[in-house]
């Protein structure tokens, strides 16, 4: 159950019904609650065996519908900087977002409306690095028109519990 299958594709962004049962909303609020709750222990949860409940899990994974990964501060983590990085665009905004993509250090990409174009967020181990990505590796992506910095200081708050609908 901890494995990581790598980022969701979530293209298009478009509102839609999940078309998820009730069981597997429920596997999904457990796993939210616990990323570590074991198999039986959901099954008992949810009224299903351990091999139905851990075929239902595999199948949430495999189609994208979720990931179960170990979430981390990153300060704590020995890292010295975490940012967002507010991104301006010149022409198409998804062939930029899709380059972005490509960059290994960039953990969180998305098109946004309002003062910048596309969010990015990142994670660096110096001050250098930070400065690398933005100003040699970000802004020399064609179409990208300026960039600004938001360094975060500190994370006062994070989590993934949401629910389902």
């Amino acid at each position: 159950m901890t494995e990581r299958n790598g980022p969701i594709d979530r293209s298009p962004a478009t509102p839609r019904r999940s078309g998820l049962d009730t069981v597997a909303k429920q596997i999904i609020e457990l796993l939210q609650d616990d990323g570590r709750l074991s198999y039986s222990a959901i099954a008992k949860e949810v009224g299903l065996s351990e091999a139905a409940v851990r075929h239902r899990v595999q199948k949430l994974i495999d189609t994208g519908v979720m990931q179960v990964v170990a979430v981390t501060d990153p300060m704590q983590m020995g890292f010295a900087r975490q940012a967002m990085v507010g991104i301006k665009v010149s022409g198409n905004v998804r062939d930029v977002a899709t380059e972005l993509s490509t960059m290994e250090k960039l953990d969180y990409i998305v098109i946004t409306t309002g003062r910048f174009d596309i969010l990015a967020e990142l994670v660096a181990e110096s001050d250098d690095e930070l400065l690398d990505i933005v100003s040699q590796q970000i802004s020399a992506i064609d179409k990208v028109v300026t960039t600004e910095t938001f360094v975060y200081l500190r994370l006062e708050k994070q989590t993934y519990a949401w629910g389902v609908k």
